[in-house]
């Protein structure tokens, strides 16, 4: 990894953890302010692809033990449990499995569930008086955003820590090169643009029973959100992230060219307006064999530019500064860092929680540009807000 910042230090943004040789078991009781080599015991809910992947990485830290887990399917909490070893009575199954992990004692749980799940789930969770650990998005309609929204605030009422895991906002090098911006070392912004291509997402067709849809979640809308929420919502976040302002609106539009019409869209695009007459654009298009992948904002100021990617680094020119960062594989590493500073947040008491907020507006921001293109008409945030428009899979039949 490279880096150079001109004329400005460098500031450290991120501190170091310590490794411990042995570990104590954090207790729900004193769990506020703990040694910073406590054993903290979490929960796993979802238990699919991202979720025990992301389980590796809690346990490979070794400031965690995974106690329980909870997934729909049999099948998926049993492999995460065999492989970690919890106790049978502790894996949970069915839609409200989760419930009764939540009863268990623990101290945090994890959330990797599909997206549409993630209100109740995390809502649940604050009640229950876990620190909280969700995946990206935090919802697929508005409604499901404030719900969130709120619950990050009553885990700061409440001294629990609520952490949302996006990558980019781990690294130091966009801490370090958006943290520029925002001091104006770019100047006012003039305009941006976003961009997102992949050769990945498949061509998917959504099943038609409920259980079959849960195993197939990514192709059905009201589990995922479309692409655009569940997925493109990386750009999406550090394009809000650098202008640090809400939408006013979006026009646009999308639709099906790859993929059949009964499933999400494999593209959109479209205009989004900001504060300061700032206009934002933003493509994204999916299943486009050997298309260079890009997870890409450039934003112009009036004296420079920033130029970030998640998958190279990030780049800022100003008239008075410079910042190059080089990233590896962020994926994992920016999942890692967020793995380590929440348990530094649970250990020392820290419950700001200052990655709700902003993981609340990308996610309204992607689900403004989905609508928008969706009716193929100007439609602003305060209109998407009122509507309160939920979406609702089909649940029937399914096991509780």
């Amino acid at each position: 990894m490279n880096d150079n910042t001109l004329r400005i230090p460098r500031r450290a943004f991120l501190a170091t953890a310590a490794t411990a040789a042995t570990f104590a078991i954090v207790k729900p009781s004193i769990v506020f302010g703990a040694e910073a080599n406590s054993l903290l015991e979490i929960g796993l809910i979802g238990c699919g692809g991202r979720g025990s992947w992301i389980a590796n990485l809690f346990a490979e830290s070794g400031k965690y033990r995974l106690a329980a887990c909870a997934d729909y399917f049999q099948d998926k909490a049993d492999a995460v449990g065999d492989k970690f070893r919890i106790d049978a009575s502790r894996r949970y199954t069915g839609l409200s499995g989760y419930k009764r992990l939540l009863d268990s004692k623990l101290d945090a749980v994890v959330i990797e569930t599909p997206p549409y799940f993630h209100p109740q789930q995390a809502a649940d969770a604050v009640d229950a008086g876990k620190h909280v650990y969700l995946a990206k998005p935090v919802a697929v309609d508005a409604p499901g955003c404030q719900t969130v929204a709120d619950a990050g605030k009553r885990a700061t009422a409440r001294r629990q820590v609520f952490l949302v895991d996006f990558q980019t906002r781990a690294n130091k090098h966009f801490r370090e090169a958006i943290g520029q911006v925002h001091q104006g070392a770019i100047g006012p912004l003039v305009m941006a643009e976003a961009y997102y291509p992949w050769s990945g997402g498949g061509r998917g067709t959504p099943p038609s029973k409920p259980e079959e849809q849960l195993r197939t979640w990514y192709y059905v809308l009201p589990l995922s959100g479309d692409f655009i929420v569940e997925q493109s919502i990386h750009a999406l976040d550090m394009a809000t992230w650098i202008i640090n302002a809400d939408p006013i609106l979006a026009r646009g539009t999308g639709g099906h060219k790859v993929r059949p019409a009964n499933s999400i869209y494999d593209h959109f695009a479209l205009a989004y307006e900001f504060p300061g007459n700032l206009t934002l654009s933003f493509t994204c298009i999916q299943s486009i064999p050997m298309v260079k992948n890009e997870i890409r904002v450039r934003a112009f100021g009036a004296g420079g530019f920033i130029d970030a990617d998640y998958y190279t680094g990030v780049l800022l020119r100003g008239q008075e500064t410079a910042v190059r960062g080089e990233v590896g594989d962020l994926y994992k590493e920016g999942t890692v860092v967020n793995i380590n500073e929440f348990h530094d947040a649970v250990t020392k008491g820290d419950c700001s929680n200052p990655t709700v907020a902003p993981s609340v507006r990308s996610n309204l921001t992607a689900i403004l540009g989905r609508e928008a293109a969706y009716r193929r008409t100007e439609l602003t945030l305060k209109s998407l807000m009122k509507q309160g428009r939920k979406l609702e899979p089909n649940l029937a039949g399914l096991k509780g």
